[in-house]
């Protein structure tokens, strides 16, 4: 497998483990262009049976049907992009066309279901199949204060101390579906699967793969992540590239005022 223009940093030993890999994550800093060139060049050099978005539920990879995949405008319109909060789908259209034979799959968890998360439990909000995804074990002290800690972070530490373990659950729930639906679209297509989500869900150490190996300790599986201008990332992947920071505004000036 050649390395794709976006990602001359593998190693030969990193494309040759991604390329035989039952499942590939594919992280990524939503907003940067960079990115998503890069996810789209590995999907095409991988020509999985199936891809998994993090951005879409089922019910939107259900519309985006043949007809309409080649059509950046349609599949927008089909899935309500525009609704979303997702960055402009003009990034993550090359995606869906790099692999045109790829099933798409959505994992994202509804609002619903992420409040039944923080109310009634992270189990319950998943369902059948929890405690086959670990979701029935309570993480340890200090994995439960490293993850909060990091919620406060990304929340530019505006929330109270009391959220901060619902939060890690609504994490937990959307690592967990993502696995879910992948390790179905697996079984339904004998893979590869390719997971196209955010860095923090593609951590091999706590995120996707995780539950992943507790549904299917058998398979096998690769995480990339994307960094920008060399930040570390924070968590354990298979391998890290690095791209340009992408200019935007402060998230937490807002907060200062």
């Amino acid at each position: 497998m050649a390395a794709p223009s976006g990602a001359v940093s593998l190693s030969e030993d990193s494309l040759t483990r991604m390329a035989t890999a039952d499942v590939v994550l594919l992280g990524e800093v939503h907003d940067n262009p960079a990115h998503h060139v890069t996810q789209a060049d590995l999907v095409r050099r991988l020509q999985p049976a199936a891809l998994v978005f993090e951005m879409l539920t089922d019910a939107q990879a259900s519309a985006i049907t043949p007809d309409i995949r080649g059509n950046a405008g349609a599949v927008a319109q089909a899935v309500n992009w525009a609704e979303s909060g997702w960055p402009d789908f003009a990034m993550y259209h090359p995606i869906f066309l790099a692999a045109p034979g790829a099933a798409i799959h959505g994992a994202a968890v509804p609002r619903d279901a992420a409040r039944a998360a923080m109310q009634q439990g992270l189990a319950q909000a998943f369902g059948d199949g929890a405690d086959r995804f670990g979701l029935t074990v309570p993480l340890d002290d200090r994995e439960q204060a490293q993850r909060e800690a990091l919620q406060a972070e990304a929340h530019c530490d505006a929330l109270p101390d009391n959220l901060l373990p619902g939060m890690v659950d609504i994490q937990r729930l959307r690592d967990a579906r993502l696995a879910q639906v992948a390790l179905a679209a697996f079984e339904q297509t004998g893979g590869p699967v390719v997971i196209i989500t955010g860095n923090g869900h593609a951590r091999a150490d706590w995120g996707v793969p995780h539950y992943l190996r507790q549904a299917a300790p058998g398979i096998t599986l690769f995480a990339l992540g994307q960094s920008e201008g060399a930040r570390l990332l924070p968590g354990a992947f298979d391998a890290v590239i690095d791209a340009p920071i992408v200019a935007r505004p402060d998230p937490c000036e807002a907060f200062r005022n």
